[in-house]
């Protein structure tokens, strides 16, 4: 019986010898796999070396740009140190006025040959280049001074307070958004430190050594005795015999040595220049030269970052003007739409009679000068960046400056002198209706003044603004009459400061007697309510017009 023939082995045989040249599914993946990874290393490496490569080459610039921001004299003498030998000898006094000129930074610091990475300077380079070769001269050095303005931002930026520009109560009086810049918040209270930093900051090592001088009794002379002790620098500050004692005894506290000499600002000026030559010293005086310039600009740098839509700034001018003058170059360069305007005392009114006669205008004359010490010259570079970037110049009185510092001490609680509420008073006195509505910043730029001068300046306010008033009565000369003048005083809320009984030598009648006072109110309107009152009451009754 045949059975089946069953071959298993030779099916098996066959189905290997087809299976010989194809891989299996699990090899293909595994090739793929592994080639994938590959791929990825690959990919990973080169990375890693492009960025390491990168990394190195980024890390000395910012090391340059920190070690530059965090710069201050401490640190800058001892890296220039080595280099003391290589430069010129000290500047005589005589070139005092060439001072802060290109030619003098290259014996000295290049600070504007600095490449220094901040964000003021990123929004100034990605606004304008300057290339030489392209545009007009005043347009390049315009650019040259903002590259200036954006270095000294950065290198002062640790020995001067960086001041808050806050919104104001004044502005619903005013119908006006008011920003205060309150640069009397500085150690020595002016705005001026900004300038005087930065140049001292600027001067060689050799003058540094020898010292500094300055003829002077304004903020600019406290301020070089503040920084100058600061930077362990000798200073020497010439003051006339007629300086209050509260300015000598300031400067002193600061580390100045102090001199009384002459009984002028003249004398002290020419003994300071003297001493300066036998001696060796720096001379010193606030001038227009680019390096105090390119400081003082640095306060239009923060106010352009604190007040966003900015519309308008109000600046001091008159004389000195260079912070009138160097921010409104920054201002503009930032934002050309900026409403710039500057205000001077109509006594003095330097910057408009030089606009007008095209030259700056040096022979100036002023009665009160304990009250505006800040008298100087008006400089070139001054008179040309105050034509080319300022809008509008207005004067004021010295009413209106009065008037200013009374609301500064009433809504602001701040005590400024005339420099200070300069700015401010054409806001107040009304020159300026333009600015309705408008988004303003104001500078108040100074806080230093005299305790008796302050007085006598907030009684003379109170009595521009009504709020005091002066006025004799006649009374019968009987009991009583006077409590009732003391009962309608006191009704009506006004404030007694003085009050005398006077007994005239020769009198028609001789049942009377003459009462004068001195009283306060709240405002003008509360002073005509008074009068009327009284008026009505004692017709006898004379008013004393200020």
């Amino acid at each position: 019986m045949d059975g089946p023939t069953f071959v298993p082995a030779a099916k098996s045989g066959a189905l290997t010898s087809r299976g010989t040249h194809l891989p299996s599914y699990s090899a293909i993946v595994g090739v793929l796999v592994r080639f994938f990874v590959y791929f990825v290393a690959v990919l990973y490496s080169s990375g890693k070396m492009l960025f390491a490569k990168k990394s190195g080459e980024s890390k000395p610039q910012k090391l340059a740009a920190s070690t530059s921001s965090e710069l201050y004299l401490h640190k800058d003498r001892q890296r220039r140190s080595s280099r003391a030998d290589q430069r010129r000898s000290s500047i005589h006094p005589e070139r005092l006025k060439g001072f802060g000129e290109e030619e003098e930074l290259n014996g000295g610091v290049k600070t504007w040959e600095m490449k220094i990475i901040s964000q003021e300077e990123g929004k100034l380079n990605d606004s304008a280049t300057c290339p030489e070769m392209a545009i007009s001269k005043p347009v390049y050095m315009t650019c040259k001074k903002i590259q200036d303005i954006s270095a000294a931002a950065v290198k002062i930026q640790y020995g001067v307070l960086k001041t808050p520009c806050t919104y104001s109560r004044l502005s619903k009086q005013y119908g006006t958004d008011i920003y205060l810049k309150k640069e009397l918040l500085q150690y020595t209270g002016t705005a001026k430190e900004r300038g005087v930093l930065y140049l001292l900051m600027s001067l060689r090592e050799d003058q540094q050594r020898n010292g500094v001088i300055v003829a002077s009794d304004c903020n600019f002379s406290m301020a070089v005795a503040y920084h100058a002790s600061e930077l362990h620098i000798p200073v020497f500050v010439i003051m006339s015999t007629c300086t209050p004692p509260t300015r000598v005894k300031t400067c002193r506290e600061y580390g100045a040595m102090v001199i009384s000499y002459g009984s002028t600002i003249r004398d002290s000026q020419l003994h300071a220049k003297r001493l300066a030559q036998e001696n060796n010293y720096f001379y010193l005086e606030e001038d227009d030269s680019a390096i105090y310039q390119s400081g003082l600009g640095t306060m239009g740098l923060e106010i352009y970052e604190q007040v966003s839509k900015l519309d308008a700034v109000i600046l001091p001018a008159g004389i000195p003007s260079g912070l009138l003058a160097s921010n409104s170059a920054i201002l503009k360069h930032l934002n050309q739409h900026v409403f710039v305007v500057g205000v001077e005392l109509e006594n003095i009114p330097v910057d408009q009679q030089s606009l007008k006669m095209g030259q700056p205008v040096e022979d100036h004359t002023y009665s009160h000068p304990q009250f505006y010490r800040e008298l100087n010259g008006f400089g070139t570079n001054s008179f040309q960046l105050t034509g080319n970037w300022v809008d509008k110049v207005v004067t004021v009185r010295e009413e209106d400056v009065l008037i200013s510092m009374l609301r500064l001490l009433e809504y602001e609680h701040v005590a400024v002198d005339a420099e200070g509420a300069l700015a401010l008073a054409a806001l107040v006195s009304g020159k300026l209706p333009e600015l309705k509505g408008k988004r303003v910043a104001v500078a108040v730029s100074s806080g230093n003044m005299e305790l008796p001068l302050m007085k006598q300046c907030m009684d003379q306010a109170l009595t521009l603004d009504n709020r005091v008033c002066k006025f004799r009565v006649t009374v019968t000369d009987c009991p009583g009459e006077i409590s009732k003048l003391l009962e309608t005083l006191a009704r009506e809320e006004a404030r007694i400061l003085t009050m005398k009984q006077e007994q005239p030598y020769m009198r028609t009648d001789l049942f009377t007697s003459e009462v004068s006072c001195v009283v306060e109110t709240r405002d003008r309107s509360h002073t005509s309510q008074l009068r009327k009152i009284l008026t009505d009451r004692y017709p006898m009754i004379t008013w004393v017009e200020r």
